[in-house]
């Protein structure tokens, strides 16, 4: 490891776990104060469901136990509402983010739409690692993956820099698959209704929680097939749907496609902006522990099919900083792939 890369995990690291706070001077501060989460996607969306779930809990182990609102800010992939977080809100332990997981490689692969650094960010944790499926209407042209090569598959989208835009993006111009994408939708949930309405055959990538938390009965009654999935790793309910990662052939490719799909790997991500007081920055850090482990909280999340596999706020700060330095080249191929889209 390149020691730049090393000395940055290690500072970053520090900064998003220290010692454990004083909780009378965090719970002094937070008495009286009210603590709003500002969820980068839409209401409705699989990430709001979640974040609303996270803020419910979340609120019972920050000392103090300040009440949390919930406040959606969505647009550009949630970089809009980081952005607005890093640069203007409050930097005292009172504003906190939950972005999709685009949002981190936001300045890498779209520099001109992101006014942060991921890298700075203090990370509590996330819900999950992802696994994220292509799904499509029953009476979509395309019912399988191996189709794909030769039949056009229109999916839906929300914007660029999301895994709805992104993934079928590169995974057109690097593997062939005839995507074509329409983007603009506020959510999944609008997305859902074009897809009822017959204006888009299905969706190119989302997060198989967020389709079972929003649309179970559409899995079940075979309204929707699932044909694809992505990720590093095969989700553990769908050990026979072809992935998208075993069709790369070669290393240049396979190191194009985990450049996007590293963001699975720190699925669902909270964080609060640099800066935040030391003492209130452990607290909530481990305040996001706590309520991950929350029984009452882990049985909520099974009701809403959301899936709870916690990803540390130090393990989410390091991922972030490792694929921040990719290879610019590999970048570089990445980015001309979403540059022609």
């Amino acid at each position: 490891m390149r020691a730049g890369l090393a000395a940055a995990i290690l500072t970053l690291a520090a900064g998003v776990a220290p010692a454990r706070a004083d909780d009378d001077a965090v719970a002094a501060f937070y008495k009286d104060k009210t603590v709003r989460l500002v969820i980068g996607s839409a209401a409705g969306s699989g990430y709001d469901i979640g974040g609303r779930l996270v803020a419910k809990y979340l609120s019972n182990y920050i000392p103090g136990h300040p009440p949390i609102i919930i406040q959606n800010q969505p647009g550009a992939a949630s970089a809009t509402m980081t952005s607005a977080l890093y640069n203007t809100a409050p930097r005292d332990g009172t504003v906190l983010g939950a972005a999709i997981n685009g949002m981190p490689t936001m300045p890498l692969l779209e520099p001109g739409g992101a006014r942060f650094d991921p890298t700075k960010l203090i990370w509590l944790g996330s819900v999950n690692r992802e696994v994220q499926v292509t799904y499509v209407w029953h009476t979509a042209p395309v019912l399988k993956l191996a189709d794909l090569f030769n039949k056009e598959l229109i999916v839906g989208a929300t914007a660029p820099g999301t895994t709805q835009v992104d993934f079928p993006v590169v995974a057109r111009d690097i593997l062939g698959l005839k995507f074509k994408v329409i983007s603009g939708y506020e959510g999944t949930a609008q997305i859902h209704k074009a897809m009822e309405a017959g204006e888009v055959h299905g969706v190119g990538s989302t997060a198989y929680a967020s389709l079972r938390t929003m649309a179970q009965n559409w899995l079940d009654d075979g309204k929707v097939k699932v044909i694809a999935q992505w990720g590093l790793r095969r989700h553990k309910l769908l050990p026979d749907t072809p992935a998208i990662y075993d069709l790369a052939k070669t290393g240049a490719d396979r190191a194009a496609l985990k450049l996007m799909m590293a963001r699975l790997e720190y699925g669902r991500p909270f964080f609060a902006p640099p800066g935040v007081p030391a003492d209130r920055a452990a607290a909530l850090v481990h305040a996001f522990d706590q309520a991950m482990a929350d029984p009452a909280f882990i049985a909520e999340a099974d009701k809403l099919n959301l899936e709870v596999e916690p990803v540390s706020g130090a393990e989410v700060g390091k991922l972030v900083v490792e694929v921040n330095a990719t290879p610019p080249d590999v970048v570089a191929r990445v980015r001309a792939a979403l540059m022609g889209r």
